[in-house]
Parts: structure tokens; sequence; C-alpha cells
């Protein structure tokens, strides 16, 4: 028994037939917005497609930045307070138990840092991480800022603004070939949290390869998603559900 909440959730109400990946075998974990969710952390686009009531040409676009760096700035600095706020929760832990125990790698579409919190050695953060703050003139310079709010005080050595350290519509994203790159080499790949409709983190799942077995865990799971791929297991459960059903049934420590 472990004191980190997995065990003490209730159990699935599905059947949980997924093998356990064999030793050797490559895991890539991929998780989005449906595992900080849980930790009270919005998942921002909202049924209206707004974000936190703002819309995303407002506040996540670079163009955004240009037209209003003030809230921009307000905007995200809102964001991190809820950060600072909030605790991993059994799904976290989960991924970091999956993480030590199988030697998984972790890509995140999230900019929190709930999953390194919670005890994951190493995280992706594919579209970056609001702890952090870049240069507006590029990506070449990052630095940990922790949850502290953002100013118009704070520049980088040019004399230009610091912004959020996270990927907005419309930008190239920096670590998507190294995800990429892990995918190609997968045996299994666990998806939750995720919709996977947000590209590119979405189309990670077809950079796998053919005999990739992947485990989706999305208490709405799409039919068509689910059609799309030969050996593939889907736990239509909340995150922390699904991968705490899942640490048990592979007995993992």
């Amino acid at each position: 028994m472990s004191d980190d909440g997995i065990d003490g959730l209730p159990e699935e109400g599905f059947t949980l037939d997924v093998p356990r990946p064999g030793t050797g075998e490559k895991i890539v974990l991929l998780t989005g917005a449906g595992v900080s969710a849980e930790s009270g952390l919005p998942t921002f686009r909202g049924p209206d497609g707004l974000w936190e009531g703002y819309r995303v040409e407002e506040v996540a676009t670079p163009e955004a930045w240009v037209r209003d760096p003030a809230l921009v700035r307000r905007f995200y600095n809102l964001r991190r307070r809820a950060i600072a706020n909030a605790a991993p929760n059994p799904a976290h832990r989960a991924v970091a138990r999956i993480q030590r125990d199988l030697g998984a790698r972790l890509v995140t579409q999230n900019v929190d840092d709930l999953h390194e919190r919670a005890g994951s050695p190493h995280v992706l953060h594919l579209h970056g991480l609001l702890t952090e703050a870049r240069c507006e003139c590029g990506p070449a310079s990052i630095s940990a800022i922790g949850y502290r709010d953002l100013t118009e005080e704070d520049r980088c050595t040019r004399g230009h603004f610091l912004r959020p350290n996270v990927v907005w519509f419309g930008e190239p994203v920096p670590l998507y070939a190294k995800a990429c790159e892990w995918a190609a080499e997968a045996d299994w790949m666990i998806v939750v949290g995720t919709s996977l409709t947000v590209y590119p983190a979405a189309a990670l799942v077809h950079e796998a390869p053919s005999g990739c077995r992947i485990v989706l865990i999305d208490p709405f799971p799409s039919p068509s998603i689910a059609a799309q791929r030969g050996r593939i297991w889907v736990l239509p459960a909340a995150a922390s559900v699904g991968l705490s059903a899942l640490v048990r049934h592979w007995h993992l420590k």
C-alpha cells in the first residue's frame, strides 16, 4: 500500500486486460489537460471556444503579445498563480510511478509543473512551461521564474520584454522533433487527458510504429480514434481512475 493516493481510489468500472510491457520495451506517456484538470486547473478551452473568457487570438498568439502585452502578461500571471495553489493528483503520481518502475518517457501538452512535483524524473513539455520565461525575440534564452508574476520590468540583457515560455498558436513547437523521435521508437504509448485534437501533439500517435500498442484513457473516447489502430486498449475513465487501474493491474510498486 502506497501513500500517494493511487491505491485508495475506487475500483474501476471496466474490464482491464492490458498486458504488462515486457522488459526492455519502450514506453511513451502522452498527457494533456485532463490530467491537471483533476487538480483544479481549467482546461482553458470551454464549450464556447473561449479560454477563461478570452478568445485564443486575444491571449495566446504572437500577434496578441505585440498588440497588448499587458493583457497577455496578466492572463498568464493568473494561470501561474493557479498552478502555485494546485497540487499533484493521483494521476500525476501514477505517471511518476510508471516512469520509475518501467522507464517510461513522458511527453506532456501541459504547461504546469505538476508532473515534476509528483516525482516525474524527466518531462518533455511540448508546449513550454509557465514557471519559465524567455525573451520575446527568441527562445534561445530561457530562465526559471517560479510562480512570481511577470511585469514590464522583466527584460533580457538587451532590453526586450520577457514573455511566458509557452508555445502560442501559430508558433513552431521546438521539442516536437524530439517527441516524434521518442514516438517512433515506442513499443507502447499511453495517452491520457487529451482528446487528440490539438495538433501537432495529436499526430504523435501516428508517428508510432505499426506494432506499437496504445492505451487510451479517456472518459468520453471517440469511436473514430479507437478504430484508427489495430492494437489499442480504450479505458473509459478519468485520468486518475484509469491510470491507477493500470498501475494496480501491472503490480507496480
